[in-house]
């Protein structure tokens, strides 16, 4: 499975939780995906989409449902705005996420209703003003990001567990140019918000 550089290195490792199964459970099925940063957790769902027909459809119409961790960035204080601006903000730390919009998210989807999902800008380190993305019933939902498995309210929602390993000095590599070409920020901040942790 090619990552978005176009290597394969990764390795993908999963488990079925025993108590459910594709026949029987009634709900959607869902998926924890994590991985250290850039490991390539992204391009795992998008391939699985990608393979499945869904990428092209309409949310309305998707049989599998794609959210990543990373719409759920809580808003900061004054003061970690700045921080965050110097790249001393660690975005890597469990208290870096909304954990009730997170555990509202994923019951209202485990229940086969609509949610709406915020919308976060890497660039200003908010959430877009009144934008959401509405994830509809589905049938397979695959959640990602670098906790998904550290909160056990959200890691008990999935039937299967994926974890995407990458080598450290490769995934270095690409968080330095995401950061850099997707995300507005320059190498200093980059290895400011790197080193530290």
């Amino acid at each position: 499975m090619s990552d978005k550089s176009g290597s394969s290195n990764g390795i993908f490792m999963g488990s079925i939780s025993p108590s459910r199964s594709l026949c029987s459970f009634k709900s959607p099925f869902m998926i924890g995906v994590a991985g250290g940063t850039a490991s390539g957790k992204s391009s795992v769902c998008e391939r699985i989409m990608k393979d499945l027909g869904q990428s092209e459809k309409k949310n309305a119409h998707r049989q599998v449902a794609h959210i990543s961790q990373d719409s759920f960035y809580r808003e900061l204080t004054p003061q970690e705005i700045v921080s965050a601006e110097k790249g001393m903000f660690n975005f890597d730390h469990p208290d870096a996420f909304d954990i009730p919009l997170m555990e509202s998210c994923l019951h209202d989807i485990h229940e086969g209703r609509p949610t709406k999902i915020p919308v976060y800008d890497f660039k200003t380190n908010a959430r877009v003003p009144d934008e959401f993305t509405t994830v509809y019933a589905a049938d397979v939902v695959l959640f990602e990001g670098i906790l998904t498995f550290y909160y056990p309210k959200v890691r008990d929602f999935f039937d299967m567990k994926l974890f995407v390993d990458t080598d450290a000095d490769t995934r270095l590599a690409r968080r330095v140019f995401r950061d850099i070409q997707q995300r507005g920020r320059n190498l200093t901040t980059c290895f400011t918000s790197i080193l530290p942790w």
